[in-house]
């Protein structure tokens, strides 16, 4: 049974899933929660969502709930809407050979019993009596719930072969749980990693991004690696191992430990996907600019963040991110260097580069690149103080004039307006300039005739 002291604060969701089941076996039905809900709950996690697994087909579900849609009917799941809540019905099934790596190519209704059999794993083959809380274990998840343990229902072999997919979910489990991963498993899933190229990149890109932006973001990483995976999607992450840099500024070592340092220590918790992605890719160019200068004995990787950033963009698109990520996570690459000459900036200059919408992220991305290396933290710290310094007023102002007062004051449009409003705008920015009647006559003394 489940500790009933843990509904004792029963969610709204949960009392209307409850509800959903209940007329379900009211008319005669099995019906139990299913899967993820049920594992969450037992892990003292809240649940997302709840799924309902019952022996009702889809045709008697619509009977019960005649609104009901059919989002796979011809797999025995229906979507049951409650007030605006969406409830998946499935009915319970064996499932049929998978001939495309995704999707079985048949189904037969079966028992709770065989249909905890055709899930993957087996802290994900649970269930459980909605209105009494009595858990109903076919699988021994509750004993690999208590181990943390993921470990594939029946062969492990199988059931990747069914669906590939299953593989990065492997993955993402054990990151977001922090579980590991059963010998024989794990063995399935390095020999298996070759199936990954049946699945669409969107379906990897959705559970990697899980991955990533979880607080176990760097054991994700590593088990990627370590299992072959990320050689299916990403490999430009595999040149980062071996890539050394220079022992005075990274004594931590290659470029691979020292991304996997940085996403152990970015963030508090999960993280946003675009600050994750900057992270790891914020060093990707460095193998492609190795260098060794012979008279100074050192290593450089000269414009490696502008590469870097060039790099992510195509590795970025390829993975189908949208145009927002890639944009950010262009932005924070390229720019990622610049922090070593902020004390170095005009006024100006430094208001614009901490101006961007970006910035807070790049200011974490700066944070844990000098912690997981050098450790000075110099222009991070100057920079926080530049932050309190102007926070008074915002870092871009209105500006003091805008081209319908340059045409007013008689200068003819073209390519120089942008230099004259930039100028202006750089003398304000620089405190010189506070008002509309000092713009204009610095205006007239700097281009006037």
């Amino acid at each position: 049974m489940i500790d009933r002291e843990e509904y004792s604060g029963m969610s709204k969701m949960r009392g209307m899933a409850v509800a959903v089941a209940k007329k379900l076996s009211d008319a005669g039905y099995v019906a139990y929660f299913a899967g993820g809900c049920v594992r969450d709950a037992l892990l003292g996690n809240g649940a997302k969502d709840f799924d309902i697994a019952t022996s009702a087909t889809p045709e008697e579900v619509l009977g019960i709930f005649p609104n009901a849609d059919s989002i796979g009917a011809h797999f025995g799941v229906m979507l049951v809407k409650v007030d605006g809540v969406h409830f998946e019905v499935a009915t319970f099934r064996t499932d049929g050979s998978y001939r495309d790596g995704r999707r079985p190519e048949s189904v037969e209704y079966s028992s709770p019993e065989e249909d905890a059999q055709r899930r993957d794993f087996t802290v994900n083959g649970l269930f459980e009596v909605p209105e009494s809380g009595e858990l109903i274990d076919f699988v021994n998840g509750r004993r690999d719930l208590s181990a943390g343990l993921l470990r594939a229902i029946g062969r492990p072999e199988a059931r990747f072969q069914e669906d590939a997919l299953r593989l990065m979910r492997a993955v993402r489990f054990a990151t977001t749980l922090g579980f590991e991963i059963e010998d024989v498993t794990w063995d399935a899933i390095c020999g298996n990693a070759h199936l990954l190229e049946r699945v669409s990149i969107e379906r990897i890109q959705a559970e990697f991004s899980k991955i990533l932006v979880s607080s176990n973001r760097r054991r994700g990483l590593e088990l990627l690696v370590d299992s072959g995976l990320i050689q299916y999607f990403l490999p430009e992450v595999l040149g980062l191992i071996g890539c050394e840099q220079p022992p005075q500024w990274h004594p931590e070592g290659d470029v691979y430990v020292h991304t996997c340092m940085m996403l152990e220590m970015v963030g508090d918790g999960e993280i946003a996907l675009s600050l994750a992605l900057s992270v790891l890719l914020h060093d990707i160019g460095k193998p492609a600019t190795y260098s060794y200068d012979e008279e100074e004995g050192r290593i450089r990787f000269n414009g490696h963040e502008s590469v870097g950033a060039d790099m992510s963009e195509v590795i970025l698109r390829r993975m189908k991110y949208s145009n927002e990520i890639i944009e950010d996570v262009r932005v924070m690459v390229a720019n990622h260097m610049k922090f070593m000459h902020v004390k170095d900036m005009r006024v100006s200059k430094l208001k614009r580069f901490m101006s961007r919408d970006t910035f807070e992220y790049e200011m974490e991305l700066h944070r844990v690149d000098c912690a997981s290396s050098n450790g000075i933290t110099e222009n991070y710290d100057f920079v926080v103080a530049k932050r309190d310094e102007f926070a008074s007023e915002p870092l871009i102002p209105e500006p003091l004039l805008k081209g319908k007062d340059l045409m007013e004051l008689g200068f003819r449009p073209g390519p120089k307006f942008k230099e004259m409003l930039t100028a202006v705008q750089n003398e304000q920015l620089e405190g010189r300039l506070s008002d509309h009647a000092s713009a204009v006559t610095w205006l007239k003394e700097r281009y006037g005739d």
